[in-house]
């Protein structure tokens, strides 16, 4: 199989944003040491773009992510490091939706 690609929109409690980016930024360095991860970067609204921009708002970010297969994107999954991210998380959040794309 082909790699992968993950938008995870990640949209926090009202004011939580800068504490769950935090955590997840302090995670990244374990999950980019994982097999098979070839980007993981979680990306904000760029101020002043205009109106060409739809914004996600001041509680929202999104994960933008690229893996080797969708087998490494199940280990990443199932790691200890991302169950003890989401257990630290997961009071903090308000809505969670994970997009898995192929290339066209």
């Amino acid at each position: 199989m082909s790699n992968v690609h993950v938008v995870a929109v990640i949209t926090t409690k009202p004011g939580q944003r800068d504490e769950v980016l935090s955590l997840f930024n302090a995670n990244v360095p374990a999950v980019l040491a994982e097999d098979g991860c070839i980007a993981y970067e979680a990306t904000i609204d760029t101020p002043d773009a205009g109106p060409m921009q739809a914004s996600f708002g001041p509680d929202t970010f999104a994960v933008i992510e690229k893996w080797a297969s969708l087998e490494a994107l199940g280990a990443h999954a199932r790691s200890d490091h991302m169950k003890a991210y989401a257990n630290s998380t997961k009071d903090m959040l308000a809505d969670r939706k994970i997009h898995i794309l192929s290339p066209a």
